[in-house]
């Protein structure tokens, strides 16, 4: 079993940057420059293009708005940690990260360790 911080590291982080770079794709930013606002070497921007990275967790409506008001607002000046300090924020107060949590721990769904 992994932890809920496990969970947020090798599952929810790489999906959040995945959206993260498709919405900032769509702004029409080069893969050099998204790299650069992310702290991300290229390699791993063109990873998350082509599905091989963060490509496993499904966000729903209120999550990927979010997600691309937040690259509207890097556009603009942002800085990339801020906004996602405000997903991760999103995702716990909404508590998808209990669901991704369950799912992948094969749990009976009564887990209330994060917010004890």
């Amino acid at each position: 079993m992994e932890t809920p911080q496990e969970i947020e590291v090798w599952l929810i982080l790489p999906a959040i940057r995945r959206q993260f770079v498709i919405a900032l794709k769509k702004y029409g930013i080069k893969q050099k420059e998204i790299a650069r606002m992310m702290g991300i070497t290229e390699p791993a921007v063109s990873q998350y293009l082509n599905r091989k990275r963060g490509d496993n967790i499904e966000f729903g409506k209120i999550i990927m708005a979010a997600i691309e008001q937040s690259a509207k607002r890097i556009v603009e000046g942002a800085t990339f940690m801020s906004e996602l300090q405000s997903i991760m924020r999103l995702i716990k107060k909404s508590r998808f990260i209990c669901e991704v949590c369950q799912e992948h721990n094969h749990t009976d769904g009564k887990c209330d360790i994060c917010y004890r």
